[in-house]
């Protein structure tokens, strides 16, 4: 019972926080009006500006924010205890992650759909704009590495997943179509899209599992042909594509596609949950210590790592970018902002208390087989023996090697952890195990895809905004910007580690820090939006302050005890580049903080009035 008790009052928090500091910040603080323009129509070119329902546009922006973050972080934290992880989730969401979400967004809106980056040229100094873009485009690529990663280790360790994933995308072309070009509902074929997909879970499962590693012919860990690196370079190609194509085309609704995907998946998980909590299979007390008295002697303090450890699902920096990058260009109504910025936050925040405890009484079940000896995919009888002897050796080699890290844990135990914890608790209500991992492996795919073809879109327009400042011609191309995008990105997840397709784990340490610190900048860009209009500041400025400090010190400290020692120059420069840079924005933003009380940044020209919209 004691997980069923944490779950609903933690869901409880969530809810009330909505209806109430939710609607305090949309009516008062920002002032949110039915009646002010939004680029989406002010500016409207069917490509990245294009009027959308609320509904849609939610579930881009949510899958689009919930990727791997919500997922991996509590899964690392938990070792702390649960209640640490599970206050910093829902008070952080509430006060700090759901306020930076929802202000990113309104200010964007409020500024042509520009990125936070382009506005804090105005807010700030033409200074700031350069270091804040710089600073951007240095985080994106992070992501871009990380989260094509994330789903090249999910299809090649749990290749059931690879069926449904992929066939997302030409379904969701298709929907674009019928929508958009033709004017009909969406209700019909999403509905059955979604059947589609979840058949198409149950096929590769039981029949089509898409395993590369019984078709690559040198598939081992040292290999440029294992299915990591394979997969990650399909997903940039295809990340390519998604990132020129109209909006309408592919990411909406695609993203709308997933949202209601992942919403059943999550619907399933809580329902196993409450019967395993019911049932006294699932007991979150008797699986691990609410705060952890065993933590290895080599981790880092709880304080200030818990708060970078955990980003998403509590605050993540690269909500920002979504806010002010694809979801501003989309929101048809001022007003609904609250719903999307704040709300998407709190369900984001929701999904990270599941798996903190899927990750602790779900694991704790013990429902769960191994799911990856060679017997387990015996069906695959078009391989040879020593084909599956190759591919159990390289799945041992990503399920139990030391990435480095200092939780000794790989990224494929990370997600393993809610993959098969979530399984247990779907074992509950009756699905079985094996169907079960394919469900959730799906889910924790559907996030990471969504986050990285948006993150490429981003990081497009973040290179496009450079190309402008420095007056780079060619990198205001969106076929230039996104090449740079996608080849760097993939270039650091291929050849950047200590083997191939292993780069995005040597970035990992720095994933946390840097994330936090852009939640820090948005934050004080947000500040200043306030201040400058002579509104109170104290709800912006103090998680700002958090927000810049305490993810700064986590950075000095692995610079200082870890990364210098340790030779890692890499992380160093990495590291060193980004802190130089947020101080400088910091020391700029002090240069004008006097002055700037009560006096309007520079003003764009007025949008222009739309006929038919209020």
């Amino acid at each position: 019972m004691s997980t069923l008790f944490v779950c609903l009052g933690a869901l409880a928090l969530l809810l009330i926080a909505y209806f109430t500091y939710g609607k305090w910040l949309s009516n008062k603080l920002f002032e949110l009006s039915a009646d002010s323009a939004v680029p989406s129509k002010a500016l409207r070119d069917d490509q990245d500006f294009v009027p959308t329902k609320r509904s849609i546009v939610f579930g881009h922006h949510f899958t689009s924010i919930a990727g791997t973050g919500p997922i991996v972080g509590p899964a690392i934290a938990v070792f702390w205890g649960w209640l640490p992880a599970l206050l910093w989730v829902v008070f952080g969401a509430i006060l700090i992650g759901g306020v930076h979400d929802m202000a990113a967004l309104v200010i964007s809106i409020r500024n042509r759909g520009q990125t936070l980056g382009e506005v804090a040229g105005r807010m700030i100094s033409p200074r700031a704009r350069i270091l804040f873009l710089s600073i951007l485009a240095l985080a994106l690529w992070i992501v871009l590495a990380i989260f094509g990663l994330v789903i090249a280790n999910i299809f090649a360790l749990y290749p059931e997943s690879v069926l449904s994933v992929w066939m997302a995308m030409p379904i969701a072309i298709g929907i674009g179509f019928w929508v958009h070009r033709r004017g009909k509902s969406i209700t019909i074929p999403s509905i059955l899209s979604l059947i589609i997909l979840y058949a198409a879970v149950y096929v590769g499962v039981y029949y089509l599992p898409l395993d590369l590693a019984l078709w690559l012919p040198d598939s081992g860990p040292g290999s440029y042909l294992n299915p990591i690196v394979v997969w990650t370079v399909l997903l940039l190609i295809y990340c390519f594509a998604a990132s020129v194509l109209p909006v309408w085309l592919l990411l909406q609704p695609r993203d709308l596609v997933n949202s209601q995907q992942l919403f059943v998946a999550l619907s399933l998980l809580v329902l196993g949950l409450i019967v395993a909590s019911l049932t006294g299979s699932a007991d979150l007390m008797a699986s691990t210590e609410a705060v952890s008295t065993t933590i290895p002697a080599d981790a880092p303090p709880i304080f200030p790592f818990l708060f970078i450890t955990i980003a998403c699902g509590a605050c993540s920096g690269f909500h920002c970018l979504v806010s002010s990058g694809t979801s501003s260009k989309q929101v048809e109504c001022e007003r609904d902002a609250q719903a999307v910025g704040y709300g998407a936050m709190l369900l984001e925040s929701a999904l990270a208390v599941v798996v903190i405890l899927a990750c602790t009484a779900g694991v704790g079940m013990g429902a769960l087989q191994k799911q990856t000896n060679s017997s387990e995919y015996s069906y695959q009888t078009s391989a040879s023996g020593e084909k599956l002897v190759a591919r159990d050796a390289w799945r041992t080699y990503y399920r139990t090697g030391d990435d480095g890290g200092w939780s000794k844990q790989t990224l494929a135990k990370k997600l393993a952890a809610f993959i098969e914890g979530g399984a247990n608790f779907l074992t509950a209500i009756g699905i079985p195990v094996r169907l079960g991992i394919g469900i959730v492996a799906v889910l924790v795919a559907s996030f990471a895809a969504t986050t990285l073809d948006t993150a490429t879109r981003l990081q497009r327009y973040v290179l496009q905004e450079l190309g402008g400042t420095l007056r780079l011609p060619a990198a205001q191309n969106k076929y230039v910007a996104t090449t740079l995008a996608v080849t760097v990105g993939g270039a650091i997840a291929i050849f950047a580690g200590d083997a191939p397709g292993k780069g995005g784990l040597m970035l990992w340490p720095l994933f946390g820090a840097t994330n936090q610190l852009l939640a820090g900048l948005a934050l004080l860009v947000a500040t200043f939006y306030l201040w400058r209009r002579s509104k109170t500041i104290a709800f912006l400025a103090i998680p700002t302050l958090l927000m810049m400090l305490v993810p700064g010190w986590a950075m000095t400290y692995d610079l200082w005890y870890n990364w210098i020692p340790q030779g890692k120059y890499q992380l160093v420069a990495f590291g060193v580049s980004i802190l130089v840079l947020q101080v400088w924005v910091f020391f700029e933003a002090l240069i004008v903080w006097k002055k700037a009380r009560g006096v309007l940044e520079p003003q764009l020209a007025p949008l222009p009035s739309v006929p038919g919209t209020n």
